[in-house]
């Protein structure tokens, strides 16, 4: 056989020509399927649509329930180790800078009129509150009960870290005072007794409830409000609902906590009834 001659001119541009038409191909595709990826997809979610996972939320399986009456010292001793937190308080640091006169947070739905129509037809023992903030709705629950004649235990779940977007809350040394304001609003409001706080993420605090095997009469949703957050919130709080109980929560105008109302309401049987700011499920 005889050699190659690779230096022939016209060879020479026939490998040019074919490694540009090979980068152009691989740009070309490579372009494709990038478009492809963070193209939407323009179908909305629907029941037939929505994936198992997002429905699934047994990872964790709920304790029996405890004997009722019990439930304030088991969270004291799991949370707390034993002694209330209101023991000791204020912490000499914190003082300085918290309220006693707090009535302008009364605003946000906390003094509505379903709370009192829910809690006196449902007379609850326990009341789970996903979201607390400064214990608005929380204290409002427990004058209610008072006024009522109930033994009523409201549970707030909070990471009380507020929000970036909010109006900034105080801080001391990357700590947020709204912890310690809560507490010394639920503290004025001499509620000390009826109401009991697990200072984590409504998941976490959710979770923990279930694992105790602490279940609720009311669980009122009023936490973080984009879709993701209400579903999980929605789906974590019906899982500790007392058969027999209401699911419910605030700030149903919003889109993410009206659509996740609304799905788990298909998907679960309910239908959502509107009581000016709040949804309930029936």
């Amino acid at each position: 056989m005889g050699n190659k001659d690779d230096s022939h001119p016209c060879k020479k541009l026939a490998k040019l020509t074919a490694l540009i038409i090979l980068f152009f191909t691989a740009y070309l595709l490579g372009y494709s399927s990038h478009n492809q990826t963070l193209t939407p997809n323009p179908q909305p979610t629907s029941v037939s649509n929505i994936n198992d996972d997002h429905q699934d939320f047994s990872y964790i399986k709920c304790a029996d329930p405890v004997a009722t009456g019990t439930e304030r010292q088991i969270i004291l001793d799991k949370v707390f180790s034993g002694p209330s937190p209101w023991e000791n308080f204020p912490p000499p640091h914190m003082a300085p800078h918290l309220r006693r006169d707090w009535t302008i947070w009364g605003g946000m739905g906390s003094n509505n009129q379903v709370f009192e129509r829910l809690i006196t037809q449902f007379k609850p023992k326990i009341i789970i509150e996903a979201g607390s903030f400064l214990g608005a709705s929380a204290t409002h629950m427990a004058r209610i009960a008072r006024k009522l004649d109930l033994d009523t235990l409201i549970i707030c779940l909070d990471d009380f870290r507020s929000w970036p977007l909010h109006p900034p809350i105080k801080m001391i040394n990357g700590d947020s005072i709204l912890l310690y304001q809560f507490m010394v609003n639920v503290e004025t409001a001499n509620a000390t007794e009826n109401i009991i706080f697990l200072p984590f993420s409504t998941t976490n605090g959710f979770d923990g409830l279930c694992t105790w095997g602490i279940f609720a009469d009311m669980v009122e949703i009023d936490a973080a409000h984009d879709f993701h957050s209400a579903w999980n919130d929605i789906n974590n709080g019906f899982k500790v609902l007392r058969p027999g109980g209401v699911l419910f929560g605030h700030d149903i105008a919003i889109d993410g906590v009206k659509r996740a109302v609304e799905l788990f309401a298909v998907l679960h049987g309910f239908q959502v009834k509107v009581d000016e700011e709040h949804w309930i499920l029936v």
